[in-house]
């Protein structure tokens, strides 16, 4: 009798999911319109559904969340202004030096607490006026942080940032990447963030497993403009509706099911604490594991291992792994998952 594969675990990222039937659904009975027109009705509607859930006045869809970031970004600067944000930070780390490339902005890291930092942070950031220091215009946040483990903000801390930004002129946005996953983990309301954010970019291929897009909420003033950067960056959409409406099933059907991929999260971070050649977890707090072994051999063993048992995971620097939870991921997977982890075989530690 011929045997078959076991069906791969991919637990590289959030981003590896398939649509599902209800959503495939939604796509193939999306009415559409050519969006560079602002004629596609289901892409007028995600925007407007977006914006409103966040308390935003409007709303941008856009091919990725890096284009959103990048466009906000933008936006809010001046060819020679700063940005303050963490070292950890997405929109420093992953994007390709866009910062540079698009806004001709500086960059000011902050050292704080994986990758979160504080109101005092900001105002020991700030560079005086004076023509020798750019000028400090845009405070960046990620909600949740990617680098950091999954590790998320407050609306409290949030409000605090935001007084200090106010204070002192000064633009504030939003790397809302796993936004939804924050949310979910504190119980907190989406519509409470229009209050403290300029610009807020909401990913819908993450947690929430939309195949494609982002959605970047402002002001009627800033999406105007934001609109006219998505064109200069090659983003103008024709019939996007089929991709709209994925997204828009997706707010509908896969909010608050992200509790499922938390509490999967927590449970393999379980498991992973039993195994000699982990050396440090850090804290799970909504769907990502990363975890340090004890050398840079060790970590690449450990992968091939998982990748020979049809095992996906990610190395995450030298000596870490990153494990994502997702929509596709069950707790049939997860059991698996864990009774391979079980029978890991011994590594060499050095």
């Amino acid at each position: 009798m011929q045997t078959t594969l076991k069906e791969i675990i991919d637990l590289r990222s959030d981003t590896v999911t398939k649509p599902t039937p209800g959503m495939l659904q939604a796509m193939l009975s999306a009415q559409v319109g050519d969006d560079v027109y602002e004629e596609d009705p289901m892409v007028n509607e995600l925007q407007e559904k977006t914006a409103h859930i966040f308390g935003m006045e409007a709303g941008l869809f856009c091919p990725s969340g890096t284009m959103t970031n990048q466009i906000a970004i933008r936006i809010l600067t001046q060819p020679g202004d700063e940005v303050i944000c963490d070292r950890l930070a997405h929109i420093y780390n992953y994007e390709g030096g866009g910062i540079a490339v698009n806004s001709l902005a500086s960059v000011r890291l902050v050292h704080g607490e994986r990758g979160r930092f504080t109101p005092q942070d900001v105002l020991e950031n700030i560079n005086d006026d004076n023509v020798h220091y750019p000028r400090t215009s845009l405070v960046a946040l990620e909600n949740t942080v990617n680098k950091g483990g999954g590790c998320y903000y407050t609306l409290d801390q949030i409000a605090a940032i935001s007084k200090v930004c106010r204070q002192h002129r000064i633009s504030l946005h939003l790397d809302g990447a796993r936004v939804f996953n924050a949310l979910v983990a504190t119980g907190e309301s989406p519509a409470e963030y229009g209050k403290y954010f300029d610009t807020i970019s909401v990913c819908l291929s993450k947690g929430l497993g939309a195949p494609v897009g982002s959605v970047l909420l402002g002001s009627h003033q800033l999406i105007a403009k934001a609109k006219r950067m998505r064109k200069l960056m090659g983003g103008g959409w024709r019939q996007a509706g089929f991709l709209a409406a994925a997204g828009i099933y997706a707010l509908d059907h896969h909010i608050q099911r992200l509790s499922e991929d938390h509490i999967r999260a927590r449970k393999i971070a379980q498991a992973l604490q039993q195994l000699p050649v982990v050396e440090e977890i850090l804290p799970v707090d909504t769907n990502i594991v990363i975890f340090k072994l004890s050398s840079e051999k060790t970590t690449q063993d450990f992968l091939t291992y998982l990748k020979e048992q049809q095992i996906l995971a990610s190395a995450f620097g030298k000596d870490k792994i990153r494990i994502v939870t997702h929509l596709d991921f069950t707790d049939a997977m997860l059991e698996r998952l864990i009774v391979v982890l079980q029978k890991l075989p011994v590594l060499a530690t050095k």
